[in-house]
This record gives structure tokens, sequence and C-alpha cells, in this order.
């Protein structure tokens, strides 16, 4: 049997925390995992919330702009696309998820 030298069970000894370190030490991590949620996760589900709400509510004649910087109009609704006019006679299919944003609902007058 090989013994440990002293100088290696002082280091072990100096490295592990106390109990009342170590109970600082998890709630710290809880503290940060708390602070966590409400800076970055909360906010980024509720943007979600509000970005489907927005696709819900699309229809046929609503001017959008998709993540690609590209604008066109809406023109026919699939379950998980939208046929989208760029230009007189040229429509693409774009994923619901590509659409950035709203420019005009089909009821609002030109601007």
């Amino acid at each position: 049997m090989t013994s440990v030298p002293d100088s290696l069970l002082v280091l072990a000894q100096a490295a592990a925390p106390s109990g009342g370190a170590a109970a600082t030490q998890f709630l710290f991590i809880g503290f940060m995992f708390v602070a966590m949620w409400f800076l970055i996760i909360a906010p980024q589900r509720k943007k979600q919330k509000e970005h489907a709400k927005m696709l819900a509510a699309l229809d046929q004649g609503d001017e959008i702009i998709t993540s690609g910087g590209i604008y066109g109009e809406i023109t026919y609704k699939k379950d998980d696309r939208f046929v989208v006019r760029i230009a007189d006679g040229v429509k693409v299919e774009i994923a619901k998820s590509f659409v950035q944003d709203v420019v005009r609902k089909s009821g609002s007058a030109k601007s």
C-alpha cells in the first residue's frame, strides 16, 4: 500500500469547502439560475408567443417583410408556409417562421 504525501492531504483539505461555504455556493448558483430565467428565458418566451400570435393573424393580402429583408404580399396561406408575391409575376413559398413583421394588413390603406 502506498502512502499519500502529507502535502497533498493538506492541499485537499484546504480546497474542500466547509459546510457553510458549500451552502453559500449552492445558494449563489440557485440565484444565478433564477436571474438568468428572468433576464433571458422569460422575455424570449414572451417574444416567441407574440410572434406565433402574429403569424396566426396573417391572411391573404397582408404585406410582410421576411427575415431576409424581402417585402411581399401573401397570396395564399398553407399549413406550414405562405405563397408570397414579391414582384409582378414572381411568387415564392416561404416558411411561416421566416416572416419577420407585418408591413400592412389587407384592410388598411396604403401609405
